[in-house]
Formats: C-alpha cells, sequence, structure tokens
C-alpha cells in the first residue's frame, strides 16, 4: 500500500476508552510489557486507573482520559497509548506554556489539546504500545501515529504531544514528521558496586569528601531514616508522607497534583513497587511521643530500576533532601541489584551526587502549519542547547576518568 501499511493493518480498528477501567487489565498489560522497560511501573493498568479512581486524574484536574486502542478483527487489543485531553500544561514536565502563549497572542486556541503520557511522571516508557506477537507492530505503530494526528485536525485542536516515549516510539513519531524535542535529566548507574563506599570509591577525592560531609551532617542531625517497601509500609507512613508532599507543594508549586487516595490507594495495590524513604526527628515529638516525620521520599521501581517520584518535607534538616532522595535509593539500587536510579526532572545538583545528565525526548504535532514552523525553529535551536548543556554538565562528574566521568 502506498502509505506503507499492510495488509493485515488495513483492517485494524481504532477507538478511545474514556477511562482505563474500561480496557481489561491484562490485554493492556500484555502490550505494555517490554524487555527494554522490564516491570515498568508507571504503564501498568493498575498504576493509571489508581491515578483515576483517586481523583488525581479526571475532567476536574484538567486530564480527561480518552485511551487510544487498536483492535484486530477478531477484537483483539493490539495496540494502546495512554492518552488525556488536556485544559492546560501542568503536570507535563515538558513545557509548552511558551508556545501555548504565542499562539493565543496570534487570536488561536491552545487549549484543550491531547497528550500522550502518564500524568505527573517524567519518565521514559512505552507510549505506543503494540503487541510484539501481532503480524506487525510497526504498522500498529503507524496507524496510531496517524490516528493521533487525525484526532487532532478532526477535533480541531491545537496539537498533540508524545512525552518521554521510547526509542521505538520515537522512531515511528519522528519518521512520520513530527517535531523531535530533547531535555535533560539525571540518572545513576550502577557499575557492579559492592556498596555505597565502593560506589563513593569512583569518585575523585574532593567530590568524595563532600558526599561524606552531608550524609554525616543529617547523621549528626539525630534525624531517623526508614527505606520501607512491601508489607513495611502503613497507613501512618502514607498519612504521613501526603502530609509532607502536601506542604512542599504549597510551598513551591502551590498546587498538589496527586491527592491522598491515590496514596493510599498506591500503597494498598502496588506496594512491593513502591520503596518509600521516611524521616523522623526522635527531638520533635508528636502528641503521643512518637518521633515526628518530617521528611518522605516516594520511588517506584521496575524489574531493573528505581525511579524517584515525589519529595516532601516539613522543618529545616540540611542535606536531608539529598539523603532520603539520592543517596538512599543509591543504596537500595545497590542492595537490589538495580541497574539504575532515575532522579526525575531537573537538578543540575544531581550531578556532584553521581547522576549523571542523559538526553529525554518528546515529540510533537503541531496544527497551524504558522505554529508548527516556529515551533520547529524553536526546538532545533532547543536541542543544540540540550546537546551543550550535556556536554558542559559532564565536564563536572564527580567519576575519576575511566569510573563513568571526567574531573
Amino acid at each position: 500500500m502506498a502509505d506503507g501499511s499492510s495488509d493485515w493493518t488495513a483492517g485494524l480498528k481504532v477507538a478511545v476508552a474514556p477511562r482505563i477501567g474500561a480496557l481489561d487489565a491484562a490485554d493492556w498489560d500484555r502490550l505494555a510489557a517490554s524487555d527494554a522497560y522490564p516491570g515498568h511501573p508507571f504503564t501498568h493498568h493498575t498504576f493509571l486507573r489508581i491515578l483515576e479512581d483517586s481523583g488525581s486524574v479526571g475532567r476536574k484536574t484538567g486530564w480527561l482520559p480518552q485511551h487510544l486502542t487498536v483492535r484486530d478483527a477478531q477484537g483483539r487489543l493490539v495496540g494502546a497509548a495512554p492518552m488525556y485531553l488536556k485544559s492546560h500544561s501542568y503536570g507535563e514536565y515538558v513545557f509548552d506554556q511558551g508556545w501555548a502563549n504565542a499562539y493565543e497572542r496570534a487570536g488561536g486556541e491552545y487549549y484543550p489539546k491531547l497528550q500522550v503520557s502518564v500524568p505527573f511522571t517524567p519518565v521514559t516508557g512505552p507510549r505506543l504500545m503494540a503487541d510484539p506477537a501481532c503480524p506487525d507492530p510497526d504498522g500498529v505503530r503507524r496507524l496510531m501515529v496517524a490516528a493521533l494526528r487525525a484526532a487532532a485536525v478532526d477535533n480541531k485542536l491545537s496539537s498533540v504531544h508524545v512525552t518521554f516515549p521510547t526509542p521505538e516510539d520515537r522512531t515511528a513519531l519522528t519518521g512520520a514528521g513530527w517535531l523531535d524535542r530533547h531535555g535533560i535529566q539525571y540518572h545513576w548507574e550502577n557499575r557492579g558496586y559492592r556498596d555505597f563506599a565502593d560506589f563513593l570509591g569512583a569518585f575523585s577525592s574532593r567530590k568524595r569528601k563532600a558526599v561524606r560531609k552531608e550524609r554525616q551532617a543529617v547523621a549528626d542531625s539525630g534525624v531517623e531514616l526508614l527505606t520501607l517497601t512491601g508489607a513495611e509500609l502503613r497507613e501512618e507512613h502514607w498519612n504521613a508522607f501526603f502530609r509532607l508532599y502536601n506542604a512542599t507543594s504549597d510551598r513551591k508549586w502551590g498546587w498538589a497534583y496527586l491527592t491522598e487516595d491515590f496514596f493510599h490507594r498506591l500503597g494498598a495495590e502496588m506496594a512491593d513497587s513502591v520503596v518509600l524513604v521516611m524521616a523522623r526527628d526522635p527531638a520533635r515529638p508528636d502528641a503521643k511521643g512518637r518521633p515526628t516525620w518530617v521528611g518522605g521520599a516516594l520511588n517506584l521501581m521496575g524489574d531493573d530500576t528505581l525511579y524517584g517520584r515525589n519529595w516532601g518535607s516539613a522543618g529545616d534538616y540540611p542535606f536531608l533532601h539529598f539523603e532520603a532522595c539520592y543517596y538512599r535509593a543509591i543504596e537500595f539500587a545497590i542492595a537490589r541489584g538495580l541497574k539504575r536510579v532515575e532522579a526525575g526532572a531537573q537538578g543540575e545538583h544531581k550531578v556532584q551526587r553521581g547522576y549523571l545528565p542523559v538526553t529525554t525526548y518528546s515529540a510533537h504535532y503541531i496544527v497551524d502549519p504558522a505554529l508548527r514552523r516556529a515551533v520547529a525553529d524553536f526546538v532545533a535551536r532547543e536541542r543544540e542547547g540540550v546537546a551543550t548543556d550535556i556536554e558542559t554538565l559532564m565536564a563536572e562528574s564527580p567519576y575519576r576518568q575511566g569510573d563513568g566521568g571526567s574531573e
């Protein structure tokens, strides 16, 4: 066929599901399974359903589920994409507010738009999920790319955005002419370290001493840290963590994306994927004489990667954030034999703590030709800047030459 599709893909049916609960969990998870991203917790049906059931995602929050599905002639699900109709650009971690402002100044309407992503989660993972056992997985991806474009055009939407796609998804999108945008994250790689001391041994002497000084300051403060997962997680931990998360969100962003019910559901349904680092201060007893919880770092775990997600704190405890979010995550990953820790978006300070910069990607289809040309020019210049920034950051690596970076 002229468009490169096969006879088999020509018989596929595309539809939209208004909620993840309308789709069979086993079918969805069969598509989400990926050799490159084993055990990926965020594209799991349960995680997406918890977001919706808890009220964190829905019409009221500006994330209206519109999950794309592809079925074969027998009704079997062979393709899917987590998709949302967005009325704003919050919670995406790939910032396009400047594009929206420019378009609206020119008389256009940027919102609503379509977003293919996992809400509030800047983690690379499957987006255009195709059944690897079907006759033409690449054809399914091409069909989904065409369906996304058609959805925007037919519904008079400004744009479609696919954030943090896998390399094969990115290939399908950029191959169809979508704009290729680059960003930066900070990841720690496990090079077979025996323990945290062995990891620090790869640092230059000066930078190794700086990390030890930070960790000692937390120890000297008297704060106690617990790393909890699975059955160790209790309701009191989630109550405390939500309080800390909410307080930090109020201070920094003014909006806590995730509801309290989200965290309790996460603990009830995905406890074995959760790694929660909680800090308590015995010098600040609560009304019952128990140490007060003063900090918490939420991570989710795949088969080979620990993903740092949310942080919350109360009080001024120097270096506690670094200890709970970065150092304890590394210790846990080494102990479990995980390959990496992804520390999330933003934060050049992560480099000095062993998390090196990597390129992340997103793909964008802009309907209006004038806006598309302007955005294309912007992302081309931005890609050059990202490449330069990564080169500069790598030059600041704390690792000795030959041990993961340059001094």
